[in-house]
């Protein structure tokens, strides 16, 4: 995909073994060629960043691609949406870059220790580790407990409202499917690379039945002047600017189009990671761009009154389609909108289990290395059940409190962003400096492209996180303040005290496991020649 481009603004190369240096932890390793004909190019690649191959690469460009898939008042809707999927697509096509030079399972976070000197190596990757995780286990818990309220909707839809969800239902539907969502991610790689491939079909496959049906039993569709100029405007927040309102739609596209990165992390179960994976991320935004846009449409086009949303249900979308294929037809549809939202979990877990391998495989975790561990079948499944149990927690909050509940939600994509703006500003400071010699991978825009499109990404992001971190709804109460910003600073001081009181003992940056393999074998044949 990368290389459909013109000449002029892409360049494919896959010689990145020049005089580069790349970081490992507290020393710099040099990236030397690998000579060994046993080795393929994906292992001699990850050798070349200091770590061996211990996943079984599966995953082939459908599954990867399907992977990535997974990821994914009414002009406000529209418009932002379209706005959004171009900030997207510079912040998907930057992350893409730095991928395709780092293809490991750390992602953003092995590759911002890369992307900067010696001494700041350390402090960075902490920084971005439990930003990415932070965001990463927050969008878990959050889509899996909107799946789960999404099942209890269509249960009160089809009861014709006589049912409604208690708070235990609802968390314990939430936990059994985290549990089920625990036993699919612990199997092998081979049957979970095949089952991820049926996954962009369940997504594009449930997008066409839902256009086709409500276009087809739509009955009063709303005119073009509804959805595309200033009669479609509704300020419903408070605020007195309709500008900012306006501005409010975004949040549907950063919440939708998030974890850019989530195929970096399973690089090491990859075939030709350094092409496969950034080009997966980089279709992946452009489809769920352009399919987004239109599903937007057509409800829009088909939502009826707007005093009449979001419904019994109390998800806007399940009402829109009731309203127009009835109940039957929802329930068929609304079926496979429930088993998109599974398949992102499905998707978002597996890669925050292997952010949580790559960050204990580096000692960023006080585990004792249990996190790295590998079962039989060559799954982190010890890193799966962490992950689970930490969304489960989250989830669980529902009993004490909404607002809670809410705001650990609600900085999903505050971090997750932060987490993506760091190292693509560090790339651009710091690419040139001898301890860091950025090499592009195949995957690479020309050096002019490259430095135009990083410096939108980085001003769509700002710009991004700070609509994200407004309160939606004035004036501003304990239920209607958005906690996002204040709990992501909360968790980089409380995680910022414990590297600077502890964890700088023994967390030193991506480790260069290869180069200690090395080490250790030298030591141990010298102790035998004194013996």
């Amino acid at each position: 995909m990368s290389r459909a481009r013109s000449a002029s603004s892409l360049s494919v190369s896959s010689d990145k073994t020049g005089a580069g240096e790349k970081a490992s932890g507290g020393a710099v390793a040099r990236i030397e060629p690998i000579t060994e004909v046993c080795e393929d190019e994906d292992e001699a690649e990850l050798r070349r960043l200091g770590y061996r191959q211990e996943f079984k690469r599966e995953f082939t460009n459908l599954s990867t691609i399907s992977f990535a898939f997974s990821y994914g008042g009414p002009a406000s809707v529209i418009w932002c949406w379209l706005i959004g999927t171009c900030g997207c697509f510079c912040l998907g096509t930057a992350i893409a870059e730095i991928i395709s030079a780092y293809p490991t399972n750390g992602g953003l976070y092995s590759a911002s220790a890369y992307l900067v000197p010696k001494k700041y190596r350390a402090p960075v990757g902490w920084i971005v580790g439990w930003l990415n995780l932070l965001g990463q286990v927050s969008a878990i818990a959050s889509v899996e407990f909107a799946l789960s309220g999404m099942i209890m909707s269509a249960v009160s839809i089809g009861t014709n409202g006589d049912f409604v969800a208690t708070t235990g239902q609802t968390v314990g539907l939430f936990v059994g499917l985290l549990a089920l969502h625990a036993v699919l991610n612990s199997l092998a790689t081979k049957p979970l690379a095949k089952i991820t491939q049926s996954f962009v079909f369940i997504n594009l496959g449930s997008l066409v039945a839902i256009c086709i049906a409500c276009l087809a039993t739509c009955k009063d569709f709303h005119p073009a002047s509804y959805l595309f100029t200033s009669a479609g405007l509704k300020n419903q927040t408070g605020w007195s600017s309709d500008g900012l309102s306006f501005l409010f739609g975004i949040l549907s596209v950063s919440w939708t189009m998030t974890d850019y990165d989530g195929t970096a992390h399973i690089s090491e179960e990859i075939k030709k990671a350094s092409i496969a994976a950034p080009a997966a991320i980089w279709i992946a935004v452009v489809g769920t761009g352009i399919c987004g846009w239109i599903l937007n449409i057509v409800l829009v086009l088909c939502s009826g009154p707007l005093e009449d949303l979001p419904g019994v249900g109390g998800y806007a979308m399940a009402t829109v389609i009731y309203r127009n294929v009835g109940k039957q037809g929802f329930l068929a549809l609304w079926f496979f909108v429930c088993l998109c939202a599974f398949t992102v979990v499905a998707t978002e877990l597996q890669a925050c289990s292997r952010t949580f391998f790559a960050f204990s495989r580096d000692h960023g975790l006080p585990d004792r290395g249990l996190f790295s561990k590998l079962s039989n079948n060559k799954v982190p499944v010890y890193a799966v059940l962490l992950v689970v149990v930490c969304a489960a927690v989250l989830g669980m909050l529902d009993f004490a409190s909404v607002i809670a509940l809410n705001a650990v939600f609600a900085l999903c994509a505050v971090a997750l962003d932060s987490s993506y703006l760091i190292p693509i500003v560090c790339r651009l400071i710091f690419k040139d400096h001898p301890e860091v010699a950025f090499q592009p991978g195949p995957f690479a825009l020309s050096p002019t492209w490259s430095k135009v499109v990083s410096y939108l990404a980085i001003g769509w992001t700002a710009f991004a996180c700070t609509i994200l971190s407004l309160p939606q709804v004035i004036p501003v109460t304990a239920s209607s303040m958005n906690y996002a910003a204040p709990i992501t600073g909360l968790v980089l001081l409380v995680t910022g005290v414990w590297y600077v009181a502890y964890a700088n003992r023994f967390y030193k940056g991506p480790r260069n496991i290869v180069e200690e393999e090395k080490l250790s074998e030298s030591a141990l044949e010298g102790v035998q020649r004194l013996e």
